[in-house]
């Protein structure tokens, strides 16, 4: 997916081919935390309302996916298991309530040990999809060209571009929020996602055909720029 697009259909094909993308990884550990994070954690978190926070239990899941996710790192895992209920609900209290202001609600969860700007945003993205995206590697590398500064600059850059992002597709598609075809800035990251997934499966095909249709397509997107 390239982030210049502008045709909302295109994107809402990448956003509806997220599960069939998720299914290709065979790994069911992902799938069922995905699932739970894209629909149980949301409604649990703004049941909480108006003190909504996250637990240290949710807070465990949200890292556990984001690592299956992306790349696996047990350390950061073992930071946040050994944070305590008290610690983590008001850090996330704090910064639920700190939106739309992203920078301060990156600070506010940054202070619990392992939480940094990346599962800090993992954490905004299931209470407010409309602000906060996750910083992925695949949106980072799409929406800026690299995935390897995981700093709050760097966060507040990126999510800018997917809000922005999201409100061009709504505009171009003259749908409001409620409508179907809405996008959020969750949304686009979703996409830019399945998009990367989708290409990754493509190249890895045995006949190799993908490999070198992938080349081709990478080769007109370089003579457009």
């Amino acid at each position: 997916m390239d982030f210049g697009c502008s045709d909302p259909g295109a994107w809402r094909d990448a956003l509806s081919s997220y599960d069939k993308h998720m299914e290709s990884l065979n790994n069911p550990k992902l799938a069922e935390l995905d699932k739970l994070y894209r629909t149980e954690l949301p409604r649990s978190l703004h049941s909480r309302t108006p003190t909504a926070h996250i637990t240290k239990n949710e807070l465990n899941k949200v890292m556990e996916w984001k690592l299956t996710r992306g790349k696996w790192r047990p350390r950061l895992l073992s930071f946040v298991s050994s944070l305590d209920e008290t610690s983590v609900k008001t850090a996330s209290q704090k910064a639920f309530a700190a939106l739309p202001d992203l920078k301060e609600a990156v600070n506010a969860l940054s202070t619990l040990k392992g939480v940094g700007p990346a599962t800090a945003s993992a954490v905004l993205a299931a209470f407010d999809p409309h602000i906060a995206p996750f910083m992925s590697d695949e949106a980072m590398v799409a929406a800026l060209g690299s995935s390897k500064e995981y700093t709050l600059k760097q966060y507040l850059v990126f999510a800018e571009k997917l809000q922005n992002k999201a409100k061009e597709l709504n505009s171009k598609g003259q749908v409001k929020e409620g409508d179907n075809g809405f996008f959020t800035a969750s949304d686009i990251e979703r996409a830019l996602w399945s998009a990367a997934a989708g290409a990754k499966n493509v190249v890895d095909m045995p006949d190799g055909k993908g490999r070198t249709n992938l080349k081709e397509n990478g080769q007109r997107k370089r003579r457009k720029s």
